[in-house]
């Protein structure tokens, strides 16, 4: 673990951004906590650097925490005094209209506003009790203008994070007998491929083993097949880091999941990390027909 260890503390007005901005350190890899207490950061900190497993942290601190408000200065104070904590504070913004704007679409009360008032008069109270912390703070951003995308990508910015650090592929073989993964954003069925079931010395392992993998490689379709995948992922995977996805999720599947599916997802994998991204491989169904027999 770093010797120094990181604080993102996000902070600002009721509405403008600080689930969004949340949310994009979660992906960039910071432990995240959201409505935190001010009182309990320094023990807090004092936890983190004992067990020295974690190095970013990003908390968010609004007036969700009303009760304990008035010590985030006191309790940012403290670690600013602290050799071994960098902090950074973000304070979100907007206009007053665009606010009111967002509470009417969301049909929410403000925090200041639950025993009663108008949104506007919340919003104006929460402006006041504010003004020091955002005088304070190292970054403001006013989201009046920004969209959530807009917003995230300001952030990615600023803290200059390389793509290849935030998206990912996950590439998963799966069995059709068993369903489709729910959370597949591509699926490619390979059940038009020669069945390496139908080969009495093939049939016991799987495309993880060299003679399975090089029966389904040998095939002519094989190659057609996977030479068109190829270039469909090539020419869409770019299009959803543009439009903000911090992974995608690819499934081949089979009839089994054990021969064809498998094999295809280890050569997929393979020439996407090539390809310079960050890539994960699953074999959902590899082992089910063993499991199956086991059972009965």
């Amino acid at each position: 673990m770093a010797d120094t260890l990181e604080l993102v503390v996000i902070t600002g007005m009721s509405g403008a951004g600080k689930t969004v901005a949340l949310q994009t350190f979660e992906d960039l890899g910071y432990f995240c906590i959201d409505n935190m207490p001010p009182s309990l950061l320094p023990k807090f900190w004092e936890l983190v650097k004992e067990s020295g497993k974690i190095s970013r942290i990003c908390l968010v601190i609004d007036l969700r925490s009303r009760a304990f408000f008035e010590e985030i200065m006191s309790a940012v104070d403290s670690l600013d005094n602290t050799s071994f904590i960098t902090t950074k504070v973000i304070f979100l913004d907007s206009k007053d209209d665009v606010l009111v704007s967002r509470y009417k679409e969301t049909r929410r009360s403000h925090p200041l506003t639950q025993s009663g008032g108008t949104v506007l008069e919340g919003i104006r109270k929460e402006r006041e009790l504010l003004e020091d912390i955002r005088n304070r703070s190292q970054l403001v951003i006013d989201t009046s203008e920004t969209t959530p995308r807009q917003l995230r990508e300001r952030l990615l910015d600023t803290f200059k994070v390389d793509d290849k650090d935030v998206f990912h592929i996950e590439v998963v073989s799966f069995g059709f007998k068993y369903g489709l993964p729910i959370d597949a954003d591509i699926v490619m069925d390979v059940r038009f491929l020669p069945n390496p079931h139908y080969v009495d010395e093939l049939r016991p392992l799987t495309g993880l083993d060299k003679p399975v993998y090089d029966y389904v490689m040998k095939q002519s379709e094989t190659e057609i097949f996977y030479k068109k995948f190829i270039d469909l992922l090539e020419y869409i995977i770019p299009g959803y880091k543009k439009e903000g996805k911090t992974s995608v999720n690819i499934a081949i599947g089979c009839t089994g999941g054990q021969h064809r599916s498998v094999a295809l997802a280890e050569r997929t994998s393979v020439q996407l990390k090539s390809a310079g991204y960050q890539v994960n491989t699953t074999h959902r169904d590899r082992n089910k027909r063993k499991e199956t027999v086991n059972r009965s």
